[in-house]
Formats: C-alpha cells, structure tokens, sequence
C-alpha cells in the first residue's frame, strides 16, 4: 500500500477547506465579510486598517491582497500559513483537525483512496458553486429590477443635500428618494443593474444581492477619441467631470478599479484615451488607493494621475474631490 504523499495531504486538505470556507473564512478573518463569491476583510497580516484590498475567492480559494504584491496564493491551506506565519503542512493539520477529516492521522489510506476523494470532493465542489451562481444570477436580477423600479419613482436629486453640500459638488444626474436618500446608479454594459444609496448623514450602501464588480457609475457622453477617467468614488467622479469636462466612470472602490478599467478597454479598444485617477491613502500602509490604480493602468494599457498635494495640504486628504473641497476652503481664508 503506498500511502499518500505529504503534498497530496495538502492537497486533499485544501480540497475539503474550499467546501467549508463560509464556515472557515470568519474564525480567521472574523472582521470581513461575503461580497457576492468573495470573502473581504481586514488583512490582519499586515496591521490593515480599512477593508477593501484583501479578498478571498469562496469559488477558487484564490486570496490577494492589492496593497502587497507578496500576498497571494492559490488555495486555503496557503492563506491560513500566510496569516498564522507557518508552514502549509501546519495549516493544513490544523484545517485537518478542525474539520475532523484524519486524514494527517490515517494510517489505511492509501493514494489511490485519496485520489478517489479529491475527485469526489471537487465534483462536489463544482456542483455547490454552479448551484450558488444560479442563486446569485437570480439575486442580480431581482436587484436589478428594484433598481429600474426605484430610479423611476424617484425625483431630480435637490442640490442642497447634505452630502453634494459636504462635497462641494452638483448633483448632475442623480436622482433621490423620500428622507433624502440620494440614488447613484450603478451600470454593466450599459444597462442600470444596482444603485448606491446615500443617506443625509452620508452612510453608504448597495442594493441587497446586486452586482458590484466591472459595474461602474457614469457621468458625461463617451465618444471616440475622447479621454475617458476612471476612478473610486462619485463624488470623486463628478469632480473630475466638472473640472476637466471630460467623461468619467466610477468604479465606487478601489478593488473594482482594475475590473472596470479592463471593462472599458475592452469596450472602447484604443478609441479613447483610458485615464485611471487614483486615490492617494498616504496614510493607509501599502497605500491602497495608489496601489489599486496603478495595476489597473498596467492592466488597461491605461495612463494614471493622483492628486498634486500642495505642501500645507493636510495628510488626510486622498482624493481628487478632497483636494477640490480643501482648495476651496483654503482660497475663503486668504486675505
């Protein structure tokens, strides 16, 4: 009988883990949180303050983290290393023990039984994921429709919302609801298929189960030969189209940047010139706004631009429409 080798233990372990990561994926990253077939949390490797950049793969178990180019794998078995700072053999017995498998604490298994299990478990695996992207199709579709249903309703957003007041910008197309709920539509292809909805108080959120990633929120009429921007944020967003009267589409965060930004290459091929306006979070370690933007310029074929602090900017600011409000506020004080 030959018994398995230690990677095929691995192998095997990491197998059973991708079955069980919605159960896994919150004892060791309990700050995160399911984004549609991706797992995002705080990056507690690297001391991360803000969610955003470290994403898990509930499908593949591939992990990345944007803001560290050393921070990636294949599998669960790699992750659990990476966070614990072990070996995967030591990740792996803990899953192993963790999930009650044995199979670190087998001794009548031999590789031809192991095999016989990795392919039963990944003929599992891919019957539970084509399973979840139906129900996640159909969860898309709903929102979708609610979107389409509330953006009729709604009315031309007032311009002296609390929000476009605190960020110093017009309310373009926006729409908004009763209790001052502002509506900022989200596309794909084309087609209104989520909205972000912003609270008086600023609070920010998507339609439940709708579609986030490559979808992005347009300002202004893209043509050939035009310079189209990409950025995070709407009011970022709107910022830029004032100021440069060119069109602008918002990727609503960083982690979508470079999605989108391949989106509209694709789309648009060479006819335009593809401009990623980053963020600067030059207080958030590894920067994960720059970081973001320049994989997705490197992704798109794209240029990229950040904002040009002026000395006595404070260090907080980190984006184009930050620097926008400030630069107002700084040009009232002057004499």
């Amino acid at each position: 009988m030959n018994k398995p080798s230690t990677p095929d233990l691995i192998r095997q372990v990491a197998s059973h883990a991708l079955g069980a990561a919605e159960k896994l994926l919150p004892e060791w990253l309990p700050e995160g949180k399911r984004n549609g077939r991706e797992w995002v949390a705080l990056n507690t490797a690297r001391g991360d303050r803000q969610a955003g950049s470290f994403g898990i793969s509930l499908d593949s178990g591939r992990w990345n983290d944007f803001a560290d180019d050393n921070a990636h794998g294949g599998d669960l078995v790699s992750l659990l290393a990476y966070l614990r700072g072990c070996r995967q053999v030591e990740a792996a017995q803990e899953i192993d023990q963790r999930l009650t498998l044995g199979f670190f604490n087998s001794t009548g298994i031999d590789a031809q039984q192991l095999e016989q299990r990795i392919r039963i478990a990944e003929e599992t695996r891919r019957a539970t994921i084509q399973l979840e992207q139906e129900r996640l199709q159909q969860k898309q579709r709903q929102a979708a429709n609610q979107a389409a249903k509330l953006w009729q309703m709604a009315k031309p957003a007032d311009r002296q919302h609390a929000y476009l007041q605190a960020k110093g910008v017009q309310p373009l197309r926006l729409r908004q609801l009763s209790q001052g709920r502002l509506l900022i539509p989200l596309c794909w292809d084309g087609h209104l298929v989520n909205l972000q909805i912003i609270d008086g108080s600023g609070t920010k959120r998507f339609l439940t189960g709708g579609r986030v990633q490559s979808c992005y929120s347009p300002l202004g009429r893209i043509s050939e030969g035009c310079r189209l921007y990409v950025c995070e944020g709407w009011a970022t967003g709107a910022t830029l189209h004032v100021h440069t009267g060119s069109p602008v589409v918002c990727a609503m965060n960083a982690g979508n940047l470079k999605p989108v930004a391949i989106a509209m290459r694709e789309r648009y091929g060479q006819s335009v010139e593809l401009v990623i306006a980053g963020d600067d979070d030059r207080q958030t370690l590894g920067n994960p706004g720059r970081t973001a933007a320049n994989r997705a310029a490197n992704a798109a074929d794209a240029l990229v631009v950040f904002p040009d602090w002026p000395a006595d900017a404070p260090i907080e600011l980190s984006d184009f429409n930050d620097l926008d409000v400030w630069g107002s506020q700084h040009r009232k004080k002057q004499p």
